[in-house]
């Protein structure tokens, strides 16, 4: 590796950077090489060096795993706390209204304003997208759709009456309605689909693999170290466990349906 710093980028919700920040510190001691952690940008920093290792959306791993050759490979997944999760890599997209509206199905957002953070999501729009079309119906028919650009917008757009609801990936919102009592008073769920295979850390495969050994045990024992470990909840996350490609599996089926179905 020529580099002398080893470059994480979170493409996931802002509201896990400080988590974050807290793992690749603990990964940087382990590993016994700089780290530094950055917002990213583009997928394609991957392929094209700017970035060595990432926290990246389920489907954004599916498109990457596609290109020949992969310019990323699998480290771990997250279980995160929560009797729903049940121990497993998975989670959940939240449907989210107002307390006070009058939506209580989701039969009740025909018509509605729906908002969604981007069509590369797959919590907030491709799960979207194979739910509805399992019942027959497609989201740009069955409700008036807005694009936010992060599932952060699309919750203060339903706190702030902008949409009537909107689809949250089930990790951000458990962490906002921990920390943040006002908007925990203010929404609520009226469905979620799921569970999906959860947003994996994934490196480079330009990297060294005696590296990406040692960077899949930090991640994998990480839970063991008593100051991360407190780290680690403050993040709503048990610990890390292996991950497959095959395990993202279910999220290619249903991109898959959701493609044809666009095309046909």
């Amino acid at each position: 590796m020529s580099r002398q710093t080893l470059i994480f980028a979170n493409f996931l919700a802002p509201a896990l950077y400080k988590t974050y920040q807290s793992i690749i510190e603990y990964v940087e001691r382990i590993i016994d090489i700089p780290t530094f952690l950055l917002n990213g940008e583009s997928p394609d920093d991957f392929a094209e060096g700017f970035i060595d290792a990432g926290f990246i959306c389920g489907l954004t791993y599916v498109h990457l795993a596609r290109q020949a050759p992969s310019p990323v490979e699998l480290v771990a997944a997250p279980i995160l706390k929560g009797v729903r999760y049940q121990q497993r890599p998975w989670y959940f997209s939240d449907i989210v209204v107002r307390v006070d509206s009058d939506i209580r199905t989701l039969e009740g957002l025909r018509g509605r304003t729906w908002a969604y953070n981007e069509k590369p999501s797959h919590s907030g729009y491709n799960l979207v997208q194979y739910m509805l079309l399992e019942q027959g119906e497609r989201l740009e028919t069955f409700a008036q759709t807005v694009e936010t650009g992060s599932h952060a917008q699309s919750l203060r757009m339903v706190v702030d009456c902008t949409v009537d609801a909107a689809a949250v990936d089930s990790h951000m919102l458990d962490m906002v309605l921990r920390n943040r009592p006002d908007v925990a008073q203010t929404v609520r769920i009226i469905d979620s689909f799921g569970p999906s295979t959860i947003p994996p850390v994934v490196v480079s495969t330009r990297i060294p693999d005696a590296v990406k050994s040692k960077l899949r045990e930090a991640f994998l024992t990480i839970h063991e170290d008593r100051v991360l470990a407190q780290q680690l909840d403050l993040g709503l996350i048990e610990r890390f466990t292996p991950i497959s490609d095959e395990h993202y599996h279910d999220i290619r089926a249903m991109y898959r349906k959701v493609q044809q179905s666009i095309a046909g």
